[in-house]
This record gives structure tokens, C-alpha cells and sequence, in this order.
């Protein structure tokens, strides 16, 4: 599906990475431009040189999602060079420790991923909306997870933090329904990712959790998604295919939590 993004302006958080890489090149493919925010702003423009996109059609920025001055002057720095933002995809998260139960999760793990997963998505949403009302619109994606739907074990922070991102999600939505912005989450089951490897990786490791992949069922599909299938979806939930879809979480999981196992 092809879609007309001429002259709109993309924000893709967590730009260094697999799943914010194939929406960049989504909404590039498309005729969007794109800011590409990342804690490392290397990673940002590897992912926009990959792409092959100039100066004219990307910003790269660092910003620490988790300061509010920094996304605040992040979201000047969009504006001082496209002067608008049409999609805002929060990408940007952080598993954290997924071997531990609660008892021993570890609380510096815990307050990391939290900072990041629901205060980075809240302050960048914050700080994009006054934009977005100012044109009466835009369209803003969050990275839920299945695991902000179920209660995995050894993921108690990561799971929380999504679930508040779908919450946050619903919030939003409602707030600015009739000021002409949308808001929707898709939550993954598990996608072809650096993260998915670690994760499997702290599985592995893990007291009584046996190999990793004795813990990973990635669905009745029989595999994991590719990230360019996450993108796909985000992509469309900000096209105008989408313009009747609000404050849905929308489930990717390849069949996953069909049978919970």
C-alpha cells in the first residue's frame, strides 16, 4: 500500500534502531520527511545514510526521551527546519532486566525503564501535541507490547511500562478526538530485533528458565515478525485509510497470545 505524504513531516523516536528504521524508510518511501531522534545521534544518521536520505529530507537530533529539556529542545529543532509534524511513531523503549522475578528484579532496572518507556512517550507526546492542535492535525503511534497485556514472568517492569504506553495511548485519544489528532498503539508479540536477541540472550541466562528459545513462542505464524511488518501497520494507523481508527491498541503478534503459550 502506497500513500501520498507529500509535504508531511514524520517524528520517529528511537531512530537507531530496527523497528524505527523500517518506518523511517515507510513514510520516506512515501514522500514524508523524517526526524530521526535517538540518545545517539551516530545511530540516528547511520539509519538516514542507510536510506540514502539527505540533509533536505532528514534531521537527525540526540535527545534523551527521558529529559524534559531535551525533547523540548528537540521538538524546536524540528520545527525551526520543516516548521510542522504531522506523525509522531514512539519507537524508543528499553527491555530492561527480563530474567528476575519480582521479589529480585532489580529497582535501578525498574526506574530505568519506566523513565524511558512511559515518561520519554509522555514528555515526547507532550511537547509534539501543542504542534499538532495548533494544525488541528496529526496522527501519533506508541509501541505497546503483548507483554503490557499479559503478565509474563520475569517482566514485570518492561510489562507495566506497557501498559501504561497503551493507557497513555487511550488519554490522548480521547483529549484530542475533536481537535482533528489521532492516537493508537500497536503492540508486537516478538519481532526481529536487537532487543528480541537480548532478551532471548537474558532468558538463556536466567536461574530455572531453561534456553532461551525454550522460553520464545512466537506465535501460530511460526516465526517472528520483521520489523518492516510493525511499520506497515504504523504507517497506516497515521495514513487517512486509518482516519475512523482511534484510541485502539492494535495486537501484532503473528497468533501469540491466541493460546498463551
Amino acid at each position: 500500500m502506497m500513500y501520498d505524504f507529500t509535504g508531511k513531516v514524520a517524528v520517529v523516536t528511537g531512530a537507531g534502531g530496527e523497528m524505527a528504521g523500517a518506518m523511517v524508510k515507510k513514510f520516506t518511501d512515501n514522500g514524508a520527511c523524517a526526524a530521526l531522534l535517538d540518545i545517539r545521534e551516530d545511530l540516528a544518521q547511520k539509519t538516514a545514510d542507510d536510506l540514502g536520505l539527505g540533509a533536505d529530507r532528514a534531521l537527525c537530533v540526540k535527545v534523551d526521551i527521558s529529559d524534559e529539556d531535551s525533547v523540548k529542545a528537540a521538538v524546536q529543532q524540528i520545527m525551526d527546519k520543516f516548521g510542522r509534524i504531522d506523525f509522531l511513531c514512539n519507537v524508543a523503549g528499553i527491555e530492561g532486566p527480563n530474567d528476575s522475578r519480582t521479589e529480585v528484579y532489580s529497582t535501578e532496572g525498574a526506574k530505568k525503564v519506566f523513565a524511558i518507556n512511559i515518561l520519554g512517550t509522555f514528555l515526547m507526546m507532550k511537547h509534539v501535541l501543542p504542534v499538532m492542535q495548533a494544525q488541528k492535525s496529526g496522527a501519533i503511534v506508541n509501541l505497546g507490547s503483548v507483554s503490557g497485556m499479559y503478565g509474563y514472568e520475569g517482566e514485570i517492569a518492561y510489562g507495566a511500562s506497557k501498559a501504561a504506553v497503551i493507557q497513555m495511548t487511550k488519554n490522548v485519544a480521547n483529549e484530542n478526538a475533536k481537535l482533528g489528532i489521532r492516537c493508537n498503539a500497536i503492540s508486537p508479540g516478538w519481532v526481529n530485533t536487537g532487543m528480541f536477541r537480548r532478551i532471548v540472550g537474558q532468558y538463556a541466562e536466567g536461574e530455572g528458565r531453561g534456553s532461551g528459545w525454550d522460553n520464545v513462542h512466537v506465535g501460530n505464524i511460526g516465526r517472528t515478525a520483521e520489523p518492516m511488518e510493525m511499520a506497515n501497520v504504523a504507517v497506516f494507523l497515521c495514513s487517512d485509510d486509518a482516519s475512523f481508527v482511534n484510541g485502539s491498541n492494535w495486537l501484532c503478534d503473528g497468533g501469540k497470545t491466541l493460546d498463551q503459550g
